[in-house]
């Protein structure tokens, strides 16, 4: 018994399974060693090969057999259709900016910073010291951890001027993410079938929430400066609306931040109507050459209702945020908030409030802003140089983006599928826009990774362009 060779066996074996019946008992490893004059060890690791393949099953105690062919039934979900019904909302893909990519192509699409831009010592150290405290095992309020409702108000707190009162702890309710923020406030100050005015172009989120909560969104233009006053008192009048979704600050994904006359012109109209204002502060941390000032923070008559998200420059991980609302609407959003996830882990409320009350948090924020400004600059020096034929009217003074407008009749779809095929991964603007699109844009990140490959990106999105229009 010198050959250990198993191929051998295998191969025997597989055309004695081919011709026997499943189930039927392979012959047991005695009769094997002897038939193939082969050691113990060699035809166990042959039957292990076929059992590999599908061909054989060992049962302990009984032997080796040929396994049974079973063909699965295709399921019918069919029954599904009439039990579901047609969907309220039409089913949307994954946006672009969630897209998961390959290391080796240079992303523009992301709605996220690279990891070199977020305290990574910080998050970690504050997770550990959260995992090692109680909030490791108990439940924290409904509304929020304490300390951390304080320290969002407390951020308010610090751009509220003289003459208004400050939001107190009270008034905030933490959240997951302001992303189920946006819903809760749909759904809690608007409802079902009415309607909400947006921005146009504005943030996907917001409209893929709007969506599910199943309100009516009423897009209204607005440039580089925020919405027209007159434009804006037009939609109120006509539609009877009660709220409006607005970032005046490096709005997503234009980059616009209104003035200060703007947003007491824009205040001022949803006063009179009697609306809410819903204002997403979703790039607090990101300035660049401004520090941006919450309109929220000037108004104390409830009109306002603020969102403000840590994930982006906390942690993608650490999904925390929050909304500052008073009077019944306060109550409203957390009554639904209770029912849609009953409270925020502790343990995430814990380890963010670690790291933006750590000293080195205000550290980081400072160089973040020259990481960012850095970033942004070196991608529209790109631009500028490689792809002229994308116009950037703003210049954002914070945020994560650049809004490029393309020549009309670029066929957008054509476009970013080429710029993939040749490494950059782009987002066209169709998806930042409530109803049609009043142009070509896309949207390109420049709080991406690999700032250094930023010129080759221009370079190639320049060279496709130029090849769509001659």
């Amino acid at each position: 018994m010198t050959n250990d060779n198993s191929s051998r066996i295998v191969d025997g074996l597989r055309t004695w399974v081919a011709a026997a019946a499943p189930g039927a008992q392979l012959p047991s490893t005695r009769a094997l060693v002897a038939q193939y004059q082969a050691s113990p060890v060699t035809v166990q690791k042959a039957l292990r090969a076929l059992a590999t393949q599908g061909l054989v099953e060992t049962r302990p105690g009984a032997g080796t057999f040929v396994r049974a062919v079973r063909t699965t039934r295709p399921a019918d979900y069919g029954w599904q259709t009439a039990a579901l019904r047609a969907p309220h909302a039409p089913a949307r893909s994954v946006a672009t900016a969630l897209r998961s990519t390959p290391n080796d192509v240079i992303a523009f699409h992301s709605g996220y910073p690279d990891r070199e831009l977020l305290p990574e010592r910080l998050v970690r150290a504050a997770l550990v010291r959260a995992a090692r405290s109680e909030a490791a095992l108990s439940r924290p309020p409904v509304a929020g951890v304490p300390e951390l409702q304080s320290w969002f108000a407390h951020e308010l707190r610090a751009t509220t001027p003289a003459g208004v009162s400050p939001p107190t702890p009270g008034d905030v309710i933490v959240l997951p993410g302001t992303q189920s923020g946006l819903s809760s406030v749909f759904r809690a100050l608007a409802g079902p079938g009415q309607p909400v005015l947006m921005e146009s172009p504005t943030y996907w989120g917001a409209i893929l929430a709007a969506s599910q909560a199943g309100v009516h969104v009423v897009p209204v233009p607005a440039g580089a400066h925020g919405p027209d006053p007159a434009e804006l008192t037009r939609a109120f009048e006509e539609t009877g609306a009660r709220l409006l979704y607005a970032q005046p600050n490096y709005a997503n994904p234009t980059g616009a931040q209104w003035s200060a006359e703007r947003g007491q012109q824009v205040l001022d109209v949803v006063r009179a109507h009697g609306a809410f204002l819903v204002e997403d502060d979703w790039a607090h941390d990101f300035g660049i050459t401004t520090t941006p000032v919450p309109l929220a923070a000037g108004e104390d008559s409830g009109h306002v209702v603020y969102l403000r998200s840590l994930t982006k420059s906390v942690s993608p991980a650490v999904r925390v945020g929050a909304v500052i609302a008073r009077g019944p609407a306060r109550d409203r959003i957390l009554a639904d908030r209770a029912a849609e996830s009953v409270y925020v882990s502790g343990l995430l409320q814990t380890a963010a409030l670690d790291v933006v009350t750590h000293p080195g948090w205000q550290t980081h924020l400072r160089g973040l802003r020259q990481q960012l400004r850095a970033r942004r600059d070196l991608l529209l020096t790109g631009m500028a140089e490689h792809a002229p034929r994308a116009h950037i009217e703003n210049v954002p003074t914070g945020g994560l983006n650049l809004w490029a407008r393309l020549p009309d009749g670029t066929d957008l779809y054509q476009l970013t599928r080429d710029c993939e095929d040749a490494g950059v991964i782009i987002a066209a603007g169709t998806e930042w826009f409530p109803a049609e699109p009043t142009g070509s844009y896309i949207r390109l990140n420049f709080a991406g990774p690999n700032p250094a490959a930023f010129p080759d990106g221009a370079r190639i999105i320049g060279e496709v362009l130029q090849h769509h229009h001659g």
